[in-house]
């Protein structure tokens, strides 16, 4: 089913697979991370790890439409989702500004160890990301940006051996 919002952000869903894509502008991604925690629904995940999947989404998706396409007329944001057996895989692609170094940032917290009037705004989106997905990959081809995520449907402790 694919669904042409208002708004700008278009949805579909069928088989196994979600895709959303929307304009990089703050607003609009508000809407597909709705839209994406929605059809995650859709899935059969325990609420926790949807809930930390919409978290890994949404630093992902805000990093895009703050720094990718910072200074510079927003492009498009596409997402998709698709369900396997024993996990999803996720592929966030834009035509912004690539990585810097073509590569994923290290995740290092910013330090809190400091007087709470100079705690850190940022800092914390690699770390969470890198904690939550299973796995991480970027890559720059033909000018797009193609960041990559695997989310397990059981951590490897919980699966029968």
């Amino acid at each position: 089913m694919k669904r042409q919002g208002a708004n700008g952000v278009t949805v579909n869903c069928e088989d196994g697979r979600l895709e959303v894509a929307f304009p990089a502008v703050e607003a609009e991604a508000s809407r597909a991370i709705a839209s994406l925690h929605a059809g995650l629904s859709n899935f059969g995940l325990p609420g926790q790890k949807i809930a930390d999947i919409k978290i890994v989404l949404a630093e992902a998706i805000n990093n895009v439409v703050e720094h990718a396409y910072a200074e510079c007329a927003p492009g498009m944001v596409r997402v998709s989702v698709l369900d396997s057996k024993d996990h999803l895989e996720v592929q966030i692609a834009d035509t912004g500004r690539p990585l810097p170094g073509l590569k994923i940032p290290d995740g290092i917290p910013a330090s809190v160890e400091t007087d709470t009037s100079n705690l850190p705004e940022g800092g914390f989106g690699w770390f969470l990301i890198r904690t939550l997905a299973d796995e991480v990959r970027y890559d720059r081809k033909n000018g797009q940006n193609l960041l990559f995520l695997r989310f397990e449907r059981t951590k490897k402790a919980d699966r029968p051996q």
